[in-house]
């Protein structure tokens, strides 16, 4: 009677139990670190070279002072509104030229495609500062400028430093910015051209409509860096006198001779700005990214 009794209660427990365990998987149960010493020799330069780094401005006698009497001034206020338009202006040529320039890539007209190509050859082909005095040094080759109807003017006149610059950089960011919207387009499925052109679009209006808003994905993150690099490349803009942020600070480490604490200061704005401009293109990521996987994320 007792086996019995033993016997069943050993059935209901074995009956109770689960049928399988949960696999284990011991490389997540136990993480094993580990010793790597060349991951240590590295983390301990970088703490060397930070240190090294540190000494070297307390040593070099940081007037602290004059960077803060500089960090809000008017002055360098101005320098930095004048870097901000030069940025949106050189961004806006450059994109509208890099835009047609992407589009004629896809045209079945060779002598739009021969055009557009040398383009791109002859812009990325020639560094970007001697755009810059090319252009503006143009009245030397043009000394007049018009429109038949309209007018003629003195080129000089024209082609002050912003003009100069603002034509130059963009001209030269819309020779690059070209690759990376050909790039967007051609990431679109053959397909969605076909479906816009069955249902009696235009290739421009399919464009708009159907083709760019899916390239964006692909356009917004590269998009970004050189919107993020043309902020900095205003600073060649100096060259030919324009007033931006680095020509202002320029212009008074020649009169106080504060060199690095002018330079400090632009440091300062420049990564202000920046940061500021990552944000956003983290932002824009986020919304083109909506539906595809992660959103952009890896």
């Amino acid at each position: 009677m007792t086996a019995v009794s033993t016997r069943h209660r050993g059935s209901g427990a074995a009956a109770a139990m689960p049928t399988s365990l949960p696999r284990l998987d011991i490389a997540e149960a136990v993480r094993i670190r580990r010793f790597r010493p060349l991951r240590l020799l590295l983390g301990a330069l970088a703490i060397a070279f930070a240190i090294f780094v540190f000494k070297a401005f307390v040593d070099a006698q940081i007037d602290w002072s004059v960077v803060g009497e500089y960090l809000l001034a008017r002055i360098t206020i101005v320098g930095l509104g004048f870097t901000i338009l030069m940025t949106v202006v050189a961004m806006l040529i450059g994109l509208s030229v890099a835009v047609l320039l992407a589009v004629g890539f896809g045209s079945h007209n060779p002598v739009i495609r021969w055009i557009c190509k040398t383009y791109v050859w002859l812009f990325r082909g020639t560094p970007q500062l001697l755009q810059l005095l090319l252009w503006y040094n143009l009245a030397l080759v043009f000394p007049v400028a018009g429109l038949p109807g309209l007018g003629s003017w003195q080129t000089v006149d024209l082609m002050g430093p912003f003009a100069a610059a603002a034509i130059g950089l963009g001209l030269n960011a819309g020779a690059y910015m070209s690759e990376i919207i050909r790039s967007g387009l051609l990431s679109v499925d053959a397909g969605q051209y076909e479906a816009a052109k069955a249902i009696g679009m235009t290739r421009g209006k399919a464009l708009r409509k159907v083709i760019f808003p899916q390239a964006m994905r692909v356009i917004i993150p590269p998009l970004g860096n050189e919107f993020i690099g043309m902020t900095k490349n205003t600073s060649l803009a100096s060259i030919v006198g324009f007033g931006e942020l680095i020509f202002v600070m320029q212009s008074i480490y020649f009169y106080n001779f504060k060199v690095i604490e002018m330079l400090l200061v632009s440091a300062f704005w420049y990564l202000i700005v920046t940061s500021i401009l990552s944000v956003g293109q983290y932002q824009l990521e986020k919304r083109f990214g909506r539906g595809f996987g992660r959103g952009g994320r890896l």
